[in-house]
């Protein structure tokens, strides 16, 4: 999980230096290129059913899904500061796991309740409905954590037969010509101050997903995807570096419940198996 947020961060950046050059679907499909030539690159390195699937339907119902989402998440962040997309982003997990506990027989135990709730109250507080208009890049992304939750229980069912590198790969190969149909309308040619963001934008939407993949194979979703609240206040500070977005006292007070939730879990959760590892 932390290479995955690492990575989100960065591309984080990525799409927010692209943005103001290109379509949001060009950025979607120069992405999935980028990764699929990686990906076959590293191929004679990987495992002979690296690439290998029985859900190939699967497969591309988690990318239709998957698409919107980035969708979503990339125009968003040409509109709307970044700490607030990421605040408003973070009300996956909360689908995720309720989700998971209904549709995946996946319990949900006080300390990841707590991760949860923390969560929860922490987005509640940076964006402070009822108190401020969301702006359409808000209920965009909001929108958008819809279809990222669906996407991340469709990984979890695939993982039962498939590789994660057989999810990264099927990504890049299904999203690739939706992108390109279309981005081919309002083409432009990238500038060789663009490259390196692309770059970027292709290899951490591997390593993000790869991490994120193999954090759901190795544990519940529910337990999981709370730790990923700690990408916000990375943004944030990001943000702030980069892009000059101030960090007002509402993001630092959500982020503090953020903090608290997770690490109250983490510690729970770290005790309970302690006995277990002995």
């Amino acid at each position: 999980m932390i290479g995955s947020i690492a990575s989100f961060v960065l591309m984080t950046v990525a799409a927010r230096q692209l943005t103001g050059r290109m379509t949001t679907f060009e950025i979607l499909f120069m992405r999935s290129l980028i990764a699929l030539v990686i990906l076959i690159a590293v191929r004679p390195r990987l495992a002979p059913d690296a690439f290998a699937t029985r859900r190939l339907s699967l497969h591309v119902a988690r990318n239709l899904v998957h698409f919107c989402g980035q969708f979503a998440w990339v125009w968003a962040i040409a509109y709307t500061p970044l700490a607030v997309v990421t605040a408003i982003e973070f009300t996956t997990p909360v689908w995720v796991a309720l989700l998971a506990a209904l549709l995946l027989g996946e319990r949900i135990t006080p300390p990841r309740a707590a991760a949860i709730a923390g969560g929860v109250a922490g987005v509640l507080v940076i964006v402070r409905p009822g108190l401020s208009s969301l702006s359409p890049g808000a209920l965009v992304t909001l929108g958008g954590t819809f279809c990222f939750a669906a996407a991340i229980l469709f990984v979890k069912t695939i993982l039962r037969s498939d590789r994660v590198t057989a999810v990264v790969f099927y990504m890049s190969l299904i999203q690739l010509p939706l992108g390109l149909a279309g981005a081919l309308p309002a083409w432009v040619w990238p500038v060789t101050g663009d490259l390196p963001w692309i770059f970027a934008m292709g290899l951490t939407s591997l390593t993000a997903h790869y991490s994120m993949a193999r954090a759901l194979s190795l544990g519940d979703a529910s337990f999981v995807l709370p730790i990923d609240f700690l990408r916000l206040p990375c943004i944030a500070v990001t943000a702030l570096l980069l892009f000059g977005e101030t960090i007002d006292g509402w993001t630092l007070a959500g982020a503090v419940l953020i903090f608290a939730g997770n690490y109250w879990s983490v510690r729970r959760e770290t005790r309970r198996a302690a006995p277990a590892l002995g």
